[in-house]
């Protein structure tokens, strides 16, 4: 929740390309999440996202009195990582609020919420599949994390490319922007929850 909206905040204020630094973001979120995978992975499933915690408690892979305190942390480490980044960049490129999510110019709350439920969908998906199917970490943390980076690249330029509550919460309660907030809500929420209950049926 730290390094990922501080990489967009620190890209905002080079003279890169947007692609530039488009890669350069989605490459800080992929290696933080894989590097998670394998720093704790073994003793918490890694869990930092609201909704891959969501799909897997409805695919059978979490239980079910674990998703409250799981989210409430996981809720409380995204306010943490806010008051840091608004105490480390608050006054440095205001125009990106703290490294939030926003839609992109033209694109409405309607196609941004699809977007969202579809790049979450493939997350949790992945994170599914890696965490019943491979057995080392550092596979796990390739699987995830590169295909965190992929749908960053592909969906980032339109929403952002949240696909976590969590990662959305702490930059706007800090920077006060909650334009569309709920997009980024609702989409991962249904997305991950879609991704659980296809993976629970197919097994």
């Amino acid at each position: 929740m730290l390094a990922g909206p501080a990489s967009v905040v620190i890209t905002s204020m080079t003279s890169f390309p947007n692609f530039e630094r488009l890669i350069a973001v989605a490459s800080v979120f992929g290696l933080t999440v894989a590097s998670v995978i394998v720093a704790v992975g073994k003793q918490s499933g890694a869990n930092i996202n609201p909704a891959v915690t969501t799909a897997a408690t409805l695919a059978g892979r979490l239980e079910r009195g674990m998703w409250v305190p799981y989210v409430g942390f996981q809720l409380l480490g995204s306010l943490l990582a806010g008051l840091t980044l608004k105490v480390a960049f608050g006054s440095l490129a205001p125009s990106v609020y703290l490294g939030s999510t926003k839609l992109a110019f033209g694109v409405s709350p309607a196609e941004g919420l699809i977007l969202e439920i579809a790049g979450t969908f493939f997350l949790a998906l992945s994170a599914l599949t890696a965490s019943s199917f491979i057995r080392t970490p550092y596979g796990q943390a390739l699987l995830v994390g590169g295909t965190l980076f992929v749908l960053i690249l592909l969906i980032g330029p339109f929403t952002g490319a949240s696909f976590n509550p969590a990662r959305s919460f702490g930059p706007s309660v800090f920077s006060g922007y909650f334009d569309s907030q709920f997009v980024y809500w609702l989409g991962p929420l249904v997305g991950g929850a879609g991704a659980g209950l296809l993976f629970r049926g197919l097994r």
